[in-house]
């Protein structure tokens, strides 16, 4: 089943294609933030990449701009 953007699943580790249907950009982008490290904090488990919803929720929020926050 996709995730769709604003559905997080009940899993606590998000796989790249998860996370890239998540905020809508591709696995390639995912890539090159880690290359780069600029994207959310990440794990390899074994092998495969893998992302904790905690760490991408707060990786969204400390790119949010504009607006007030109250």
């Amino acid at each position: 089943m996709p995730v769709r953007y604003g559905e997080r699943p009940s899993k606590q580790l998000a796989t790249p294609t998860e996370l890239s249907e998540y905020l809508a950009v591709p696995e390639k982008t995912l890539t090159q933030w880690r290359w780069l490290g600029t994207g959310p904090r990440w794990s390899k488990v074994g092998r495969h990449v893998r992302y904790r919803w905690t760490d991408i929720e707060r990786w969204l929020d400390q790119q949010a701009r504009g607006g007030s926050a109250a």
